[in-house]
């Protein structure tokens, strides 16, 4: 972990209008990730941790306040340049995986990477080195139905690494699995933090948020404590 900041929130909020009511799915939160942190996002239903993870990931922008990703202010930024970010900066591991049931393992690994417009050659030798970091070499040919949740689960972190991202965001990586597979996800999440990837866990459940060494609780749109992982379990 080094000192510079990853993920600064300032002032941020992120409100919903209608003729009847205003939700403040982010009520003014400030939040700051320095690079290679490790972080659980944790909080009910509603809390606006999911929209937290949106706004993180360039899925969504702010109503005000400012965003700076890696050092750019992306609280303005156009779709395009978002999706620029997106492609660039940060990986997404989905608790759904969200793997194409058409394309094997390896196509679904590459799809980023053909989006970034990276050459053959680098695609090959990038596909080669995640899926043997995951340990899904010889699945390469098969297809999402032909493997477990948890070999599903891989190729989705495969694909989240494909780029070689700074960032990953992991949206309740766990909650489609049982619980031995989905302590060994959460086994090859930490050892991609101390490879020195930004790592930032959205979940719902303690177990999975106290894996990380920082904790922040959200309820009702604001951060109503930001912890460390060994003073949350002394409480």
């Amino acid at each position: 972990m080094t000192d510079k900041i990853m993920i600064e929130l300032t002032d941020a909020y992120k409100i919903y209008s209608s003729a009847e009511n205003e939700v403040r799915a982010i009520d003014g939160i400030n939040l700051k990730v320095r690079e290679g942190e490790y972080i659980s996002i944790v909080g009910p239903s509603g809390s606006g941790k999911s929209t937290c993870m949106n706004i993180i990931g360039c899925l969504d922008v702010l109503t005000s306040g400012t965003y700076i990703l890696n050092g750019k202010d992306v609280s303005d930024m156009s779709r395009d340049e978002l999706a620029t970010i997106r492609n660039r900066t940060l990986g997404f591991i989905f608790q759904q995986y969200n793997l194409i049931s058409k394309l094997n393992v390896y196509e679904n690994v590459e799809l980023p990477l053909l989006y970034s417009g990276m050459k053959k050659e680098q695609r090959d030798e990038r596909i080669k080195s995640v899926l043997e970091k995951v340990g899904l070499t010889d699945r390469a040919k098969h297809y999402p139905a032909q493997l477990s949740g948890g070999q599903q689960q891989r190729v989705s972190i495969a694909r989240a690494l494909a780029g070689n991202p700074p960032l990953i965001l992991a949206d309740e990586p766990t909650g489609a699995l049982d619980s031995k597979t989905g302590r060994e996800i959460m086994a090859a999440i930490k050892i991609l933090n101390r490879e020195g990837t930004t790592i930032v866990v959205i979940t719902h459940d303690m177990s999975i948020a106290q894996e990380a060494p920082r904790i922040v609780r959200f309820y009702d749109g604001k951060i109503i404590s930001d912890e460390t992982s060994k003073e949350v379990s002394a409480q």
